[in-house]
């Protein structure tokens, strides 16, 4: 694996921070940072190919970003973390989770998935074909409709729907097409029944990417977690990043991590 960019910010109790596919922290995690760093020392990795990482020269695998994220909390001293994954981060998470559960302290699972069913498994394999074609153009209007609830994509106008979708097009990571195909070959539920920190599955109840059937069952099969609601699409960050701010830390206030 390539050397990592690693966001460190703020102090307290660990958090560490685990981003979705063609993303990284600061694009799925900034709009929530400053809440979640008042109070906590907060860990984050980028992926291969996201950010200043170099991308990746073989296959990502899960473990191997599980493993980095927590040698990034070593190396601040982090005995024990709470663990907050996004999407494909989710299941990063539940990784860690699952490997070290002396040491975490709580799962915070939001927009996540143990397993692609046929649609999302299909849709990250024309994901991933877009992103190595190298037209920015499809592959933004592959992912924006999916992105979004149907509610906020409707709400934008046409100069700025085309805005956006050139900004997306843009900034698109060059490691998307190896984050996508990961999501492809996801699967950690066999670990979903040996998790035992105290667990919050956050469902984004228009999701057009993930469908909230996958972060249901996420949430059905790991001991005692609790279900949250927010009516986004995939991108809470961008549509209610206040309110998934609070549920985060609403649980991490709960229980003490």
């Amino acid at each position: 694996m390539p050397d990592e960019t690693t966001t460190v910010r703020g102090a307290g109790p660990g958090l560490l921070l685990a981003h979705g596919a063609g993303g990284s922290i600061e694009a799925n995690y900034g709009p929530v940072l400053d809440a979640l760093t008042a109070g906590h020392r907060v860990v984050g990795v980028d992926y291969p190919g996201t950010g200043a990482t170099p991308r990746a020269t073989s296959p990502l695998r899960l473990d191997d970003l599980a493993d980095r994220l927590v040698a990034a909390a070593d190396a601040e001293g982090l005995d024990r973390f709470a663990v907050s994954g996004y999407s494909l981060g989710g299941a990063v998470a539940v990784r860690i989770a699952a490997r070290y559960p002396e040491r975490v302290t709580a799962l915070l699972l939001t927009a996540a998935f143990a397993h692609p069913d046929h649609g999302l498994r299909l849709d990250a394999e024309l994901w991933r074909t877009l992103a190595r074609s190298g037209d920015p153009g499809p592959l933004a209007r592959f992912i924006v409709p999916r992105a979004l609830s149907e509610q906020a994509l409707h709400s934008v106008g046409d100069e700025d729907l085309a805005a956006l979708l050139e900004d997306v097009g843009a900034t698109a990571p060059p490691g998307t097409a190896d984050h996508a195909d990961l999501v492809t070959r996801v699967d950690v539920r066999a670990d979903l029944p040996r998790i035992t920190a105290p667990t919050l599955v956050i469902t984004t109840t228009g999701d057009r990417l993930v469908p909230p059937a996958l972060h249901r069952a996420l949430a059905g099969a790991i001991p005692g977690a609790r279900l949250a609601e927010i009516p986004t699409g995939h991108l809470p960050f961008a549509e209610l990043p206040d309110v998934w701010g609070k549920l985060l830390l609403d649980f991490l206030k709960e229980t003490g991590a």
